[in-house]
């Protein structure tokens, strides 16, 4: 699968003009202060896309990261994408958990926002590159020209789950220095460099905050009706307050009294019913996946691989099968617990992004 992976930065021949996309975090100011060090021209630019009080849940503090693009001694720049953002990822995001699936925000972002919007504002200003902090790597094939994802050394923070949905021409022009380094080892650097990022906490989950009340905002009052609790016999256990409120693998919060612990097993949109059973019906045998962006095919006919089908989950082995429409069917080595209609389902080879889908049902 092409060459072996190599640090893009290493590899500039001359020194280069980089939008370093600027959440205020310690992974992208230790990601500008880098290709400063390196001699590059660098320019920081923050998104403003979501609206949130500050805290542990902000993936993007603007003002943070101005404040460390003058430390740097770095332009900075804000492109307000709040309205482009309600409507490409919010809105979308409020949709899927009204029909019963449970979204990932966090790839759209990235491919549309990140590595879409930011790298046509890049190409405008003409910059040679786009830098993020994400932990992924990259490696480019001399051959073919072609560029690979592959996951960062930092097993703990890779994030290459995300990225999945990423296009060639996306790739290409795209740099992820952090993706050889260790967390510790950044927090590290950006402690030597006084950077003030330096000791800011990790952000958490999506930047949304309370997803429930965003939800009813996008909603009509027959939307967000309630339902009934049933087990896998069709029994009625109780009443649940929306599909939106549950998610598949949920065991709390569903309000019922059972001998034992009962988990979501299904949600069905238009009977608005949720099915609830023991653990052991949580388990799958596979999956159908939609809109498969593959960065590099995985072969013709049925394919040996690896599925992750959330991010801290494992991979685990697969065989891949193509479907006419240009989705898959995946089918596991051994069944798995809790597959989510709307999460992703992210295939590798080892350490290489063979691409991605969206996991429209489960196989049982």
């Amino acid at each position: 699968m092409g060459q072996a992976p190599f640090d893009f930065i290493e590899m500039l021949q001359s020194k280069k003009k980089i939008v370093v996309a600027m959440s205020g975090g310690v992974d992208s100011s230790v990601t500008a202060a880098l290709l400063v060090e390196q001699g590059h021209e660098v320019i920081g630019v923050s998104l403003r896309m979501w609206e949130a009080e500050k805290g542990p849940r902000v993936c993007s503090d603007h003002r943070g990261a101005e404040e460390v693009a003058k430390h740097l001694g770095i332009s900075h720049t804000l492109l307000d994408l709040r309205a482009q953002f309600a409507e490409t990822v919010v809105k979308p995001f409020a949709q899927d958990y009204l029909h019963g699936r449970t979204p990932n925000p966090c790839v759209a972002c990235n491919r549309d926002f990140k590595l879409g919007t930011l790298l046509r504002w890049t190409q405008e200003q003409g910059a040679d590159f786009v830098a993020t902090g994400h932990y992924a790597r990259l490696a480019r094939d001399s051959t073919t020209a072609r560029t690979s994802l592959l996951r960062g050394v930092d097993g703990a923070k890779d994030q290459s789950y995300f990225l999945f949905a990423l296009s060639q021409a996306q790739l290409s022009r795209t740099l992820f220095p952090l993706g050889g380094m260790h967390k510790t080892a950044v927090r590290e650097k950006a402690r030597k460099l006084a950077l003030p990022a330096a000791e800011r906490l990790e952000s958490q989950d999506i930047c949304f905050g309370d997803y429930k009340a965003l939800v009813a905002t996008y909603a009509g009052a027959h939307e967000l009706a309630g339902g009934d609790v049933v087990d896998r016999s069709g029994k009625v256990l109780g009443q649940h307050g929306g599909v939106h409120t549950v998610t598949v693998g949920q065991r709390r919060g569903l309000g019922i009294a059972a001998a034992e612990p009962l988990y979501v097993v299904d949600i069905d949109e238009r009977s608005k019913r949720v099915v609830v059973g023991k653990k052991n019906d949580l388990n799958c045998s596979g999956l159908i996946a939609r809109a498969v962006n593959w960065i590099e095919a995985p072969g013709n006919g049925d394919s040996a691989a690896e599925v992750q089908i959330r991010y801290r989950a494992p991979a685990v082995p697969c065989v891949i099968s193509p479907l006419a429409d240009g989705g898959c069917e995946v089918r596991f080595d051994h069944p798995l617990p809790a597959v989510t209609p709307g999460q992703a389902a992210v295939f590798y080879r080892g350490d290489h992004v063979l691409g991605g889908g969206w996991i429209e049902r489960a196989l049982r």
